[in-house]
């Protein structure tokens, strides 16, 4: 493999990067994290123009056709900008209609004239598939993201005891507001009373699809937390660079210099990880979901580290509602355990290790 971004892949990186800046500064950032759904629909039509919802999905259903190091590439500009709104639950919810064969949806997902989520935690807040109790679109669905508005939900539940994927129109359910850690993402209860729904898959089919789809969108989020590191890491430096202490910058201490390079460790280690997983997913590795889980694990446990560091350096600073800092850190924390924490992760490695 190569230990690098290829020519296109860098284009791609830095346009993403252009046109975050042009079009999500932080300003913006904070204007749409106070908006009911956290969701823009003109920053969401302008991604959608640029190829970016659609960028793993394939040119027949309307993406870009590239791979999961460009999703990575991609993901990572997201995660420096703190792009707000329902990308990643709408390559999450799309993921699941690719492997299922529901190409006809997907389309419309990758051109942005639909927008979908997925509901699947449910009281025991476990993400392993195996652990969807929720009898055919009957119950409670927890912590969905940005249900309110997505125009689908698709549902996992059991139908005779097997797994189920089903697609429900949004306004088909009941749907309520939950606690958030990242205020630029919000959650939702949603309560099903046997909907009118599709049937996307069952059986090993459907779990096939769920597994596949949740590596796609981890792969993502560790990638996105790669560039809240960075951005953290960068606003740490540069406030060591001018704050003074007794004559000098505090970058010049010691104390202060172990923080930033720890929190450049930990940015490298993820960003290692993450795009080592998206060229084994791009290749089709036997090792390929192993590889996600490891890259999930670290960067779980990395960003809410880079996250501390970044606030220890800038004192009480570090969590005034002015500094953005604390706008990183909140979405650290709620990444760390979005699609499983450390923990899930390295349980998940063990298994696939013992076999």
């Amino acid at each position: 493999m190569q230990f690098g971004l290829s020519e296109s892949q860098r284009i791609l990186q830095t346009n993403a990067r252009k046109f975050f800046a042009a079009e999500c500064p932080i300003a913006e950032v904070r204007r749409i994290m106070e908006t009911d759904t956290a969701q823009d629909a003109k920053l969401w039509r302008a991604m959608a123009e640029q190829g970016f919802l659609g960028v793993v999905f394939p040119e027949e259903a309307g993406g870009m056709g590239l791979g999961y190091v460009e999703l990575a590439a991609l993901a990572e500009e997201m995660g420096r900008a703190l792009l707000p709104g329902a990308f990643l639950s709408n390559l999450f919810a799309g993921a699941v209609m690719q492997a299922s064969g529901a190409h006809k949806h997907l389309a419309e997902i990758a051109g942005g004239g639909k927008t979908a989520t997925v509901a699947l935690l449910e009281a025991n807040a476990n993400w392993d598939p195996h652990a969807v109790r929720m009898p055919t679109l009957a119950g409670d669905k927890l912590f969905v993201p940005d249900a309110a508005s997505a125009d689908w939900i698709i549902v996992a539940a059991r139908d005779a005891g097997a797994l189920a994927l089903y697609l429900v129109d949004r306004h088909k359910a009941q749907i309520a507001p939950m606690p958030a850690m990242d205020l630029t993402r919000r959650l939702y209860k949603v309560t099903f009373d046997h909907p009118a729904a599709e049937l996307l898959a069952k059986g090993d089919a459907a779990r096939k699809a769920l597994d596949h789809a949740m590596d796609v969108a981890t792969v993502a989020l560790c990638a996105e937390m790669t560039g809240g590191m960075q951005r953290m890491l960068d606003i740490a430096v540069d406030y060591a660079k001018t704050r003074k202490q007794f004559g000098k910058p505090i970058g010049q201490y010691q104390a202060v210099q172990h923080q930033c390079a720890d929190m450049l460790l930990f940015t490298e280690g993820s960003r290692s990880a993450t795009y080592y997983a998206a060229y084994t997913m791009t290749e089709g590795s036997a090792d390929a979901q192993t590889a996600v889980s490891v890259a999930k694990a670290y960067a779980s446990d990395a960003c809410r580290e880079t996250g501390n560091r970044a606030v220890q350096v800038q004192g009480g600073m570090g969590f005034t509602w002015e500094n953005d800092t604390h706008l990183y850190y909140r979405r650290a924390k709620a990444s760390e355990m979005a699609f499983g924490d450390a923990t899930y992760h390295r349980e998940r490695i063990a298994r696939a290790v013992i076999g």
